[in-house]
């Protein structure tokens, strides 16, 4: 049972801790490449104040962007802005999502996302705790993967191997994590590969965000999985 309030408030306490990481760069760090190709600091700050926004108008029933284009077009437009003016985007943005949040609804309702991808209103404050997280470390300044939550990171494995779960692309695969959690992904039927080892190592490659090269591979190499 997905609690959208406990998620709510996870989003909350996520992004006061990037707000304050955030407060503590300059402007001259808002130009500096990210971990994410092709992107700056101001990228991922742009994407993230937009990516609140755009959850609104999902809650409220509306289309997610207007079009990805248009989504580009923004990112692009804020990204060189004065960190000041960053801050207090993400502040605002993160407001007006936690009141869309908090306004009465039917949270069993299906919503649609970005690219047609459809989901429950309950899950919608998990991903933007995904959002935060994740490109909090994105921004590389400090904050890792073995930082995030314990709840967040175990839940997170879970949702990206039920995303990858039953791909034709992705063979039959065992996660098993050092605290001995066993979950399958990947197409159905008798395991091939397992992938075993830390949970930020495994989150790590489940998001993109790392080569694998920490985790323990036994029936063949480590799969290469499909882009989020």
């Amino acid at each position: 049972m997905i609690d959208h309030a406990h998620d709510l408030a996870s989003v909350r306490d996520a992004t006061e801790r990037l707000l304050i990481a955030v407060a503590k760069l300059d402007d001259a760090a808002v130009t500096e490449p990210s971990r994410l190709p092709g992107w700056t600091s101001g990228h991922v700050l742009a994407h993230l104040a937009r990516n609140a926004d755009a959850l609104v108008n999902v809650l409220e029933g509306r289309p997610m962007y207007v079009s990805a284009d248009a989504r580009d077009t923004d990112i692009e437009r804020d990204a060189p802005r004065p960190l000041a003016v960053h801050l207090a985007d993400l502040r605002d943005s993160a407001a007006r999502f936690q009141e869309a949040g908090a306004a009465p609804a039917d949270w069993s309702r299906t919503v649609e996302l970005r690219g047609g991808v459809t989901d429950s209103a309950s899950r919608v404050p998990f991903r933007r705790w995904i959002e935060v997280e994740l490109h909090h470390v994105d921004l590389g300044i400090g904050y890792e993967l073995e930082d995030l939550p314990e709840e967040f990171a175990q839940r997170e494995i879970g949702f990206l191997a039920d995303r990858f779960r039953g791909h034709p692309d992705v063979p039959a695969v065992l996660i098993e994590q050092d605290d001995r959690r066993r979950i399958p992904t990947g197409r159905e039927g008798a395991v091939e590969v397992t992938v075993a080892g830390r949970r930020a190592d495994l989150l790590g490659w489940l998001a993109g965000r790392r080569d694998g090269s920490g985790l323990t591979v036994d029936g063949g190499p480590l799969p290469a999985l499909p882009p989020l």
